[in-house]
């Protein structure tokens, strides 16, 4: 609906509550005044009870929950209440021209204290109850609308492979580094050496330095045997035999056979044949294919 009929609608609504409000005016008036009300109580009494209907309607289109069931209880009530003060009004007469007795509303008297004390109660009432609405519509926090996936069958798949049955090529060995032994330190004396005062006629021969030992890298390995790394434990690797795109077609074809068109999607073909959810889109779109040629060939 566009927002010219939801103006004319509520407007509509507005004149039709304010005419059953007027009609409904002059019976509470009239029961006020049997009571025992002066002129300004009876004037608004009437408020009194058709304003607190209005209140609790507000609430029951504000609060939710627990709190909404409240606010539809107080509506019923105080809706209850009205139209059986309506309904004396229209069996006493003499309601009409104030000639009844005061506070008498019936004949019965059992009848009279139980509608007498409905007409005095409900201004009490209204005080609590339309407190309480009041108090329960400032503290309501409506409840946060989450925003919708725009493609949950997507969403489902995540980095990590879940399944690791189906994969193809086994994860490579790490190589390990092989540890390079530094050459061993030449002692070097750091005593200050002794030159004669005067130049010598011959040259020194000069020394030849001592050869650093280079060991090869190879003869350094320890000849300990090391642990092989990077493999799986036979304990963590799955029971079930790798299986090939074949195996995979003709299962996911046995688990969906009686599936809709609605429901084969690629999460339901993982969570159904345990594949990864590269494989699961794989025969989803396998499975449409097959299915639309079907179709058409019928």
């Amino acid at each position: 609906m566009n927002r010219t009929g939801r103006i004319l609608l509520v407007t509509a609504l507005v004149a039709v509550v304010a005419m059953a409000f007027r009609v409904s005016w002059n019976a509470l008036r009239d029961i006020a005044n049997a009571i025992g009300a002066d002129h300004t109580a009876a004037t608004l009494y009437p408020f009194v009870v058709d304003g607190l209907m209005a209140l609790a309607l507000v609430a029951t289109l504000v609060l939710a929950g627990r709190d909404r069931t409240f606010a539809l209880r107080v509506l019923g009530t105080y809706t209850l209440a009205s139209l059986v003060l309506n309904y004396v009004h229209g069996l006493v007469p003499e309601l009409h021209g104030r000639t009844v007795d005061w506070g008498r509303l019936a004949d019965w008297d059992p009848a009279n204290w139980a509608l007498v004390l409905l007409a005095t109660s409900l201004p009490v009432g209204s005080i609590y109850f339309g407190s309480d609405l009041v108090a329960k519509v400032l503290h309501h926090r409506p409840a946060p609308i989450s925003t919708p996936v725009t493609n949950a069958e997507e969403s489902t798949e995540t980095v990590s492979n879940r399944s690791t049955a189906d994969l193809t090529e086994s994860t490579p060995q790490p190589v390990p580094a092989a540890p390079v032994l530094m050459p061993d330190p030449v002692a070097v004396e750091f005593v200050k050496s002794t030159l004669p005062l005067k130049p010598v006629p011959t040259a020194l021969a000069p020394t030849a330095a001592p050869a650093i030992e280079r060991r090869s890298v190879a003869a350094a390995e320890s000849s300990r045997p090391r642990r092989a790394t990077g493999r799986v434990p036979e304990v963590a690797r799955s029971s079930r035999p790798r299986r090939t795109p074949d195996q995979l077609l003709a299962e996911a074809r046995t688990v969906t056979a009686d599936w809709p068109d609605a429901k084969l999607t690629a999460e339901g073909i993982r969570l159904a044949v345990h594949t990864s959810p590269k494989n699961a889109r794989t025969l989803r779109e396998t499975l449409r294919a097959e299915r639309d040629g079907a179709t058409t060939a019928v």
